[in-house]
């Protein structure tokens, strides 16, 4: 079993920046690849952006490109994910995923933690 746990949030103005992080656990992550996904109050889950293993693949939700990026450090079996230019709209519990591809992360997440919250004012 992998534990994920998110760290980094909390409340930021509108325009602002901040990093979250999640670190695994437990079981080796081996060559999983990790994203986030973000849950705003009465909204369905949303994808935000995935990494593959290597760190050579990214992928992200069109709302965030340009805003956010995704990084990893293996060594430190640790995910990233920078939020610039942040907006009211990006308020939500930010959850951090693992699976096998990035194709899983962002349709059949193997791993979720429990979730950190952000929250942006205007």
């Amino acid at each position: 079993q992998v534990q994920l746990v998110e760290s980094g949030g909390g409340l930021v103005q509108a325009g602002g920046s901040l990093r979250l992080s999640c670190a695994a656990s437990g079981r080796t992550l081996g060559s999983r690849a990790m994203g986030w996904f973000r849950q705003a109050p009465g909204k369905e889950r949303e994808f935000v952006a995935t990494i593959s293993w290597s760190g050579g693949s990214t992928d992200y939700a069109d709302s965030v490109k340009g805003r956010f990026t995704i990084s990893r450090d293996n060594a430190k079996n640790t995910v990233y994910l920078q939020m610039n230019s942040l907006k009211p709209e990006d308020t939500a519990t930010y959850y951090c995923a693992a699976a096998f591809g990035i194709l899983n992360v962002r349709t059949r997440p193997e791993y979720l933690g429990q979730g950190i919250q952000v929250t942006v004012s205007s």
